[in-house]
């Protein structure tokens, strides 16, 4: 079995804490997993992405080929469908469908939104809104993790549950609490 995924947003929403919840997840799974990331101008808004693949076989390349895609995990529907040439036909798209303009040439939301419904399978939510509604929301991203736990299938939403609690540890119970619950309500969305 094997899941290639491709997380992406904009530098500061938590894409690489996503990808270190779902390493967690799979390292203790023992499943194999190479990860590749582009962090462009993470610190200024830019685009960061990250080629996550995770299989029970052996993994030869970090890289996602065009169109061998499974998932891709986006904080920010522009930046998902930027990378739809990498998706498969069978792919799921879990993204925010709040957008976040930070270019001058940012397409319009309704040409945005009406590629994105096209797609065979989307899921999207206003996934800053569910975090408030968690607690904090700073955890939007693992709303939108807990969003894409049932497409993962390699790795069971329980161990991604049990990985965010692990990750954020350090932080504090509060934090590991606030988070927790903005897993379980993005894993409830239908």
């Amino acid at each position: 079995m094997k899941k290639d995924i491709i997380l992406c947003g904009v530098g500061g929403q938590g894409i690489l804490s996503i990808a270190t919840i779902i390493g967690e997840a799979a390292t203790r799974a023992g499943v194999n997993l190479k990860q590749a990331e582009v962090h462009g101008m993470s610190q200024r808004g830019g685009d960061v992405q990250s080629n996550l693949r995770l299989s029970t076989g052996t993994i030869y390349s970090d890289l996602i080929p065009k169109g061998n895609c499974d998932m891709i995990i986006s904080m920010e529907p522009m930046e998902a469908l930027r990378y739809l040439p990498y998706l498969s036909k069978d792919g799921v798209v879990v993204t925010s469908n709040k957008p976040l303009v930070n270019v001058p040439n940012y397409p319009e939301e309704k040409e945005l939104f009406a590629e994105l419904s096209s797609l065979n399978h989307v899921v999207q939510l206003d996934i800053e809104e569910v975090a408030k509604d968690a607690g904090s929301v700073r955890s939007a991203n693992v709303v939108l993790l807990g969003m894409a736990a049932k497409f993962l299938e390699i790795v069971s939403p329980e161990a991604l549950r049990d990985a965010v609690a692990t990750i954020f540890s350090k932080k504090g119970e509060q934090i590991v609490e606030s988070n927790l619950k903005a897993f379980d309500m993005g894993a409830n969305v239908h």
